[in-house]
């Protein structure tokens, strides 16, 4: 067994990018690669899309707001867990080699840890709650504070005070 496979991580789970024309870039994603936007929004410039929708709310996300001129495309990487706990293993590691975090979030259908690798590109570990939450959707969580039932419980009341944007899909 590999130290990946050991630690929890399951499969790379999605890609992000940031982009110039996200009206470009959506169309060439859907009409010439045959990827399905699974959510939007537009006004916040962000596009979802997956391949398999069934399976997986999205492997890439588009975002606007690139940088000028040559450099970093990358807006994440993100490695899907195969537990909870993997989660809570990652925090209690990332703390221990004193990973720089970005931040600690709930998406409503997953939970996720954001931090940096030595050369400053974005990663993000997380694990899918089973919740179907329409994206986006991002509150910052302290994921270590909490038992693996209480995180939960906590991301379903942070998702439910969510506000008038928030639509849980049905």
């Amino acid at each position: 067994m590999n130290v990946a496979t050991r630690l929890g991580i399951t499969e790379l789970g999605h890609t992000g990018l940031w982009v110039h024309d996200l009206e470009v870039m959506r169309a060439f994603y859907i009409e010439v690669v045959g990827l399905t936007v699974t959510d939007e929004d537009l006004d916040v410039g962000i596009v979802f899309l997956s391949s398999r929708p069934e399976t997986e709310h999205h492997e890439i996300v588009l975002q606007r707001g690139a940088v000028e001129g040559p450099g970093n495309r990358v807006h994440q990487i993100s490695w899907r867990l195969d537990s909870l706990e993997s989660l809570l293993a990652f925090d209690r590691r990332f703390s221990e080699y004193g990973v720089p975090i970005d931040q600690k979030v709930t998406h409503g259908n997953a939970l996720g840890i954001y931090f940096f690798d030595p050369e400053g590109n974005r990663l993000e570990v997380y694990w899918v709650t089973g919740d179907d939450i329409r994206q986006p959707f991002r509150k910052p969580i302290e994921v270590g504070a909490f038992a693996p039932q209480e995180l939960l419980a906590e991301s379903r009341r942070l998702v439910e005070e969510g506000g008038a944007a928030f639509q849980r899909r049905t």
